[in-house]
C-alpha cells in the first residue's frame, strides 16, 4: 500500500469486525482470561508489524526505535517501549492469520504451486539450535540440506497469493496439495517434485482441478495441449514471488527468539506482499492466442 494511513484503515476495518467474534468464541470455549487494556489497539500493533516488512530495515528493534518511535509518534501517540511491544507480538498470531486470508487474491482458473525452504539457522548450528526445535525439521531441496520449515504457496498468473501453508522442513511437497487446492478451480501447474498420477486423478475427480506437473527426465512425455505446455514453462512467476518474499518482505532470517515470533514474521511478510501495489504477473491475454 502507498501510505501508512491506508494500511491502518484496511487493518482496522478487519479488526472491528473480527475482534467481537473472536472474543465471543473464546468465551464459548471457556478460554476467556483476564485482559488488561493496552495503550495500543490490536489494529495499531498489527499495522506496525506489517509496516516493518514494507520498510528498508532488516532489524525490527532498529525499525521500532529509530523509525516508529521517531517518525510515527503522531500516528501512534501511545507508543510503548520496545520490550513491552515485543511481549505483545505473540497475541497477534491468530488475528494475523485470519487477516492474511482476507488478503488472498481471486482464483482466475490458472494457478502455480511451489514450495520453498525457510531456514531458521545455519547448517553448522543445527545441533545447538533450540528456538524452533519442536516445530522445525531437517529437510532437503534441490540446492541441499537445510533446517527449518517449508512454505507451500499457490499463486495466480497475476502474482496474487491464493493459499499458503507452513510445514516442517521434512514434509513431502505433495502432502499438503489437496488442502491447498480444495478451494481453487481450473488448472494448476507445478514442477517435478509434484509428479503423482494418483494425486492428479484425485484432484480432478474430487475438486475438478486439472493438475499439471513437469515430468522427470526419466519419464516419457505426456500428450497435452499446446497452451498447457506453454504454461508449464511459466512457473518462474512463483520463483519471482518467492524472491520478493525473501528479499523484500524478509520472511526468512535466523534471529528469532521464539517460534511464535518466527511465525508472526512470516505471516506479516506475506501480508506485506499482498499489499504491494505492483506484483509480478503474466500477460496471458496476448501470449496464449499468438502461441495457438
Amino acid at each position: 500500500m502507498s501510505s501508512l494511513e491506508e494500511l491502518f484503515c484496511h487493518v482496522d476495518d478487519f479488526c472491528q469486525a473480527f475482534e467481537p467474534v473472536w472474543h465471543r468464541q473464546l468465551l464459548t470455549h471457556n478460554l476467556k482470561t483476564r485482559r488488561r487494556k493496552r495503550s495500543l489497539s490490536l489494529s495499531e500493533i498489527m499495522t506496525i508489524l506489517i509496516g516493518f516488512h514494507q520498510s528498508h530495515y532488516r532489524n525490527f528493534k532498529a525499525y521500532y526505535t529509530h523509525h516508529v518511535c521517531k517518525y510515527w509518534q503522531q500516528a501512534f501517540p501511545d507508543l510503548v517501549s520496545y520490550n513491552r511491544f515485543v511481549e505483545w507480538i505473540p497475541s497477534c498470531l491468530f488475528p494475523l492469520c485470519c487477516y492474511l486470508k482476507t488478503c488472498f487474491g481471486t482464483c482466475t482458473g490458472i494457478s502455480f504451486i511451489y514450495a520453498t525452504r525457510l531456514k531458521v539457522c545455519h547448517n553448522r548450528r543445527i545441533w545447538q539450535h533450540k528456538v524452533c526445535k519442536d516445530t522445525a525439521a531437517r529437510g532437503k531441496t534441490s540446492v541441499g540440506w537445510f533446517y527449518g520449515y517449508k512454505l507451500h504457496l499457490v499463486v495466480s498468473e497475476q502474482g496474487d497469493l491464493l493459499n499458503i501453508t507452513l510445514t516442517p522442513g521434512n514434509t513431502d511437497d505433495r502432502k499438503p496439495v489437496v488442502d491447498l487446492l480444495s478451494v481453487l478451480s481450473g488448472k494448476v501447474f507445478a514442477d517435478r517434485g509434484y509428479v503423482s498420477k494418483k494425486l492428479a486423478k484425485k484432484l480432478l475427480e474430487t475438486f475438478n482441478v486439472e493438475f499439471f506437473a513437469k515430468p522427470r527426465r526419466n519419464m516419457k512425455n505426456k500428450l497435452m495441449r499446446l497452451t498447457d505446455k506453454l504454461l508449464t514453462r511459466k512457473r518462474s512467476i512463483v520463483e519471482t514471488v518467492i524472491d520478493q518474499l525473501k528479499n523484500i518482505s524478509q520472511i526468512e532470517h535466523s534471529r528469532h527468539r521464539s517460534p511464535v515470533n518466527c511465525w508472526v514474521n512470516i505471516i506479516c511478510g506475506l501480508i506485506a506482499y499482498c499489499h504491494q501495489p505492483k506484483k509480478p504477473g503474466l500477460h496471458l491475454e496476448w501470449a496464449l492466442p499468438s502461441a495457438a
